[in-house]
């Protein structure tokens, strides 16, 4: 699928605006608080911005007994009222596999896509908090949830195509005379997203997922995952964009951030969001990453031991953007220039922050040629 998100040679996204907290793992009073208003406010900036999609979190409940995730919006119903306010954004839909039927997904994803003209996207999530799927009476097998996931895109995908009723007797789906109508406006379906750092869910997202987003832990892991990910992908003629998920801290001078970052992650962190993330993460890896025998697995088990974290509020597996507007683009440079084609931005407050990654970030962007002015 060409021209994923635009024609920009580096996309960026909104991460994390449906819940509070976003993605940081921080108790700072200014913290994200998920406010409709603000929320719609926000989509609507980085709309104007140019800011290619806004990707949310499918969540039911909070960290344990933290702050982070404590209010979110569903992510279907969002990703709809959203396309309704903005004009360009790509409005991603988060669907959690063993809680979403694919007949379900399939006619709600292609309603996004009415509505917005053509700007819907899913971004299809296996699961792991194994609390969360009790809240609608499902168990997790961290051993077989990649199955079952790639059994679902394939049903997805079938309807999206249209044509005659089908059945499907499969080994976790049996349906009878699926259909849908319409059709999505884009063909042949919305761009599929898929966040995979395990081996497992980098096979998976290799045979589904038009874009993938991965953990950048250092460079020479990256340059490995970008590498292994191609590998994989081409085994089934598929060319996935890699994209990561990033903490933003932009700010005047270099000293401005680091004191910031040092303000939210360590002085403001919320160690109890993420030992509950850390414990219910680590329940369900599978037997493959409990094993860490490839070099994405131990990265994996190592963030669930706390060994990769540079302040204890950091999300863990998340890459950190941070400095000068311009040490900002000189490193959106570096990524891009291994072969990453966007990154989804975490903020502390998206409203505070935006307007001066907007204002004096994006135009260095387009100065170094990887991002082109709004039309």
């Amino acid at each position: 699928m060409a021209g994923l998100f635009g024609d920009n040679q580096f996309k960026l996204g909104l991460f994390g605006l449906n819940c509070s907290g976003g993605c940081s793992f921080s108790d700072a009073p200014e913290r994200w608080t998920a406010d409709w208003d603000d929320i719609a406010a926000a989509a609507k900036m980085g709309d104007d911005a140019g800011i290619e999609f806004a990707l949310p979190i499918a969540r039911w409940r909070a960290l344990g007994e933290s702050f982070v995730w404590e209010k979110s919006f569903e992510t279907f119903t969002q990703a709809a009222a959203l396309g309704a306010l903005t004009k360009r954004m790509h409005m991603v839909v988060t669907a959690h596999v063993p809680l979403i039927q694919p007949v379900y997904a399939a006619k709600s994803i292609i309603t996004v896509d009415h509505v917005t003209k053509g700007r819907a996207a899913l971004n299809i999530v296996c699961g792991w908090n194994a609390q969360e799927f009790a809240m609608h009476g499902v168990s997790l097998d961290g051993d077989r949830r990649y199955d079952q996931g790639l059994e679902w895109t394939k049903i997805y995908s079938k309807l999206m195509e249209g044509g005659p009723d089908f059945d499907w007797d499969g080994e976790f789906y049996k349906l009878k005379h699926l259909t849908t109508n319409p059709l999505p406006v884009q063909k042949p379906r919305p761009p599929i997203i898929s966040a995979a750092s395990s081996s497992a869910g980098q096979e998976f997202a290799a045979q589904c997922a038009d874009i993938l987003f991965t953990a950048m832990h250092n460079d020479q892991a990256t340059i490995e995952t970008i590498a292994r990910i191609k590998a994989l992908a081409a085994r089934y003629n598929r060319q996935p964009d890699i994209y990561v998920e990033s903490v933003f801290v932009v700010r005047p001078t270099r000293k401005e951030a680091e004191e910031f970052y040092y303000y939210m992650a360590e002085e403001h962190a919320d160690p109890q969001a993420l030992a509950y993330f850390q414990k219910q993460k680590g329940a369900t890896l599978s037997k493959r990453t409990r094993e860490s025998l490839d070099a994405a697995d131990r990265e994996i088990v190592a963030n669930m031991r706390g060994g990769n974290q540079r302040y204890a509020g950091h999300f863990p597996g998340m890459h950190l953007v941070i400095g000068t507007p311009d040490e900002c683009a000189a490193e959106i440079a570096r990524m891009s220039s291994m072969g990453i084609a966007g990154a989804a931005m975490v903020l502390l407050n998206y409203l505070n922050e935006l307007p001066y990654v907007v204002q004096e970030l994006l135009p260095r962007l387009e100065r170094l040629g990887l991002r082109k002015p709004v039309s």
